[in-house]
C-alpha cells in the first residue's frame, strides 16, 4: 500500500521530499520506490530483502534457548549475555540486537510471558457518576523563539465528555491542583460522585503496597468536598482512557503551533477553544455534542458551594554553610549570616512563580523567582552584605584603624558622593584592605588619594598594591638582588682570592 501511495502522490506532482514528509518515510526509501516502475518488480525486491542474511544469525540457537528458559528476557540483557558468552561477538548497536531478538521470538513463537492483558467492553458511565483528571506538559515558543514549558490540568466528565482545561507556568502542587479543581467544578457547574486519577505524586505521598497515602492537603480537601477517589495505573486506557485521549487532543489540536505570549492570555484562549471546539463539536465515538450532553448531566452533579482554601504551609529546608538552600536541583542564596550552625533551617512557601523564605520566627527573609532549569545558582548580591553593623559604625572603624583619620574621612566622603548606593560595600572593602596592610603603606595611599580624585575602594586597593610592589622592589635593589627575579647577580657570588700575610713579610 505504501508503494502505491508513493506513486500516486508522485503522479499528482509532489516532490520526493514532500512525499517523505507526508508519509513519514526516509527520502531515500521514496526515491527507491519511485525507481521501481512495476509493482511485481517491487514485490520481488521485497522477497529478496526478506531473505537477506542476518549478521547475528549464527547466535540464533543461543538466543532461542535462553528465550525458551526465560521468556521475559529483555533485548538489553540478551545483548550482555551474548557478549559474555562470545568474546568475539561483533560490535553492533542495541537496536540491531533488539530487532534480532524480536525476529527470533516471531520465528519460534516465543512471546514474552504475562504481557497480554484481558480487556472487556466497559458500559457507558451514568450521568454525574464519574469524571477523570490528568495532567500534561507541553513546550511552546514565545515571540523570541525561545521554548517555554507550560503545565496543564484536565478534567472530563465521563458520560457527557464535557471538558475543562487550565494552564500553569509551574508544575502543579497539591495546593495549585486543589485550586484547579475548584475552577473546574465552577466551570462544569457541580461535583461528580467519583474522580479518577493516576497514582500521581501531586496527590500521593506513598503507594504503601496498595494502601495509598494521600498528601494531607488533598486528603482534607477531598473529604471536605465529599467526592470519592479512584487511583489507577498510569497510561491505563480501560480506567481513564477518556482523559488520556483529551490530553492528546489538547496537544494536537489546541497547543500545536501555538505561540506563547503570557499565561493569562493562554488560559483565556483555552476557554475559548473549549466553547468553540472541544465541547461544541460532536464526539468521535458518541456522535453527540458534549455541551448538549452536559446540559443533561449537570442536573446530576452535586452542588459546588464556594469553599475557603487555606494557604499552603511553608515547608522546612536545610540551610547550607554558604548561606544557600537547594530547591528542585537549583541553589538559591540567603541573606548574610543566615547559617547558624548545623541544623539551621528556613521555611519555604511557593506562591505562583516565586519562592518566599521565612526564618524560624516566621519573619520573611527574602524572595526568589523560581528557576525553570536545573543546576543553576540564583544569587541576590544584596545577600552578601553584612547588615549587622551600621554604616556610621563602619566608617568610624575604618578611620580609627589609620594613622591619618582626617584623610581617611575625606576618602569616605568622596565615596559617599560618588557611590551613595554602595557605601556599605565600599566600607567593608576598605576595612579588609586596612586590616591586611602595613600602616605606612595605608598612610602613603591616603596621601595619594587626597592629591588625586580617588572615590572608590577598588581604586584605593590598586594604589595600595602598587605601593607594596614598589616597596618590595626597593628592598630587593637595596640588597643587590635582581628586581626581575629576586636573585643575586653572579658577581655577588664570586669569592675574592686571599693572600697569606707571610707573603708581605718585610726584610
Amino acid at each position: 500500500m505504501t508503494y502505491y501511495e508513493v506513486h500516486k502522490l508522485s503522479r499528482e506532482g509532489f516532490s520526493i521530499r514532500k512525499i517523505s514528509d507526508l508519509l513519514g518515510l526516509n527520502w531515500r526509501t521514496v526515491k527507491r520506490m519511485l525507481s521501481i516502475e512495476d509493482d511485481r518488480d517491487y514485490e520481488r525486491y521485497l522477497q529478496t530483502f526478506a531473505k537477506k542474511d542476518k549478521l547475528l544469525e549464527p547466535y540464533t540457537d543461543f538466543v532461542r534457548n535462553r528465550l525458551e528458559q526465560f521468556r521475559d528476557t529483555s533485548a538489553a540483557q540478551m545483548h550482555d549475555w551474548l557478549k559474555e558468552h562470545y568474546p568475539g561477538f561483533p560490535r553492533v548497536s542495541a537496536r540491531t540486537v533488539f530487532n534480532f531478538v524480536h525476529w527470533v521470538r516471531q520465528q519460534h513463537n516465543l512471546p514474552p510471558s504475562n504481557t497480554l492483558r484481558s480487556y472487556e467492553l466497559v458500559e457507558e458511565t451514568p450521568y454525574g457518576i464519574q469524571a477523570q483528571v490528568d495532567f500534561g506538559e507541553y513546550s511552546l515558543r514565545n515571540s523570541q523563539g525561545t521554548r517555554i514549558k507550560v503545565y496543564f490540568f484536565v478534567l472530563v466528565l465521563s458520560r457527557s465528555r464535557y471538558k475543562y482545561l487550565y494552564f500553569s507556568l509551574q508544575p502543579f502542587t497539591s495546593h495549585t491542583a486543589i485550586e484547579a479543581h475548584e475552577k473546574a467544578f465552577a466551570f462544569i457547574g457541580g461535583i461528580p460522585d467519583t474522580l479518577v486519577y493516576d497514582q500521581d505524586r501531586v496527590f500521593m505521598v506513598d503507594e504503601n503496597k496498595g494502601d495509598l497515602l494521600l498528601t494531607e492537603a488533598f486528603r482534607n480537601y477531598s473529604s471536605h468536598r465529599g467526592f470519592k477517589l479512584h487511583f489507577c495505573r498510569k497510561a491505563d486506557p480501560q480506567s481513564k482512557g477518556k482523559v488520556e485521549n483529551v490530553v492528546k487532543y489538547i496537544k494536537q489540536n489546541f497547543l500545536y503551533n501555538r505561540a506563547f505570549l503570557d499565561m493569562e492570555l493562554l488560559n483565556s484562549e483555552a476557554l475559548a477553544w473549549l466553547h468553540r471546539t472541544a465541547n461544541e463539536l460532536p464526539h468521535s465515538f458518541t456522535q453527540k455534542r458534549p455541551v448538549a450532553e452536559w446540559i443533561i448531566e449537570r442536573d446530576f452533579l452535586k452542588a459546588a458551594f464556594p469553599v475557603h482554601i487555606p494557604a499552603p504551609k511553608a515547608e522546612p529546608y536545610t540551610v547550607r554553610k554558604d548561606n544557600s538552600f537547594s530547591f528542585k536541583g537549583n541553589l538559591y542564596s540567603l541573606p548574610y549570616d543566615t547559617y547558624q550552625g548545623r541544623g539551621t533551617k528556613v521555611a519555604l512557601m511557593q506562591q505562583d512563580d516565586s519562592l518566599i523564605i521565612f526564618d524560624s520566627q516566621q519573619q520573611e527573609l527574602c524572595r526568589h523567582a523560581i528557576c525553570t532549569g536545573v543546576g543553576q545558582k540564583i544569587i541576590n548580591n544584596d545577600h552578601r552584605r553584612d547588615k549587622n553593623q551600621g554604616i556610621r559604625e563602619l566608617e568610624d572603624q575604618f578611620c580609627s584603624l589609620t594613622r591619618e583619620p582626617e584623610k581617611a574621612k575625606a576618602l569616605v566622603t568622596a565615596i559617599r558622593q560618588d557611590k551613595p548606593r554602595y557605601v556599605r560595600d565600599q566600607l567593608l572593602l576598605l576595612l579588609q584592605i586596612v586590616r591586611s596592610t602595613e600602616p605606612e603603606v595605608i598612610c602613603e595611599a591616603l596621601v595619594y588619594s587626597q592629591q588625586h580624585p580617588i572615590a572608590g575602594a577598588a581604586d584605593f586597593k590598586a594604589i595600595v598594591q602598587h605601593l607594596q610592589r614598589s616597596s618590595e622592589q626597593e628592598q630587593i635593589m637595596s640588597l643587590g638582588r635582581n628586581p626581575l627575579n629576586n636573585q643575586l647577580p653572579d658577581q655577588a657570588l664570586i669569592q675574592p682570592l686571599t693572600s697569606s700575610i707571610k707573603d708581605y713579610d718585610m726584610f
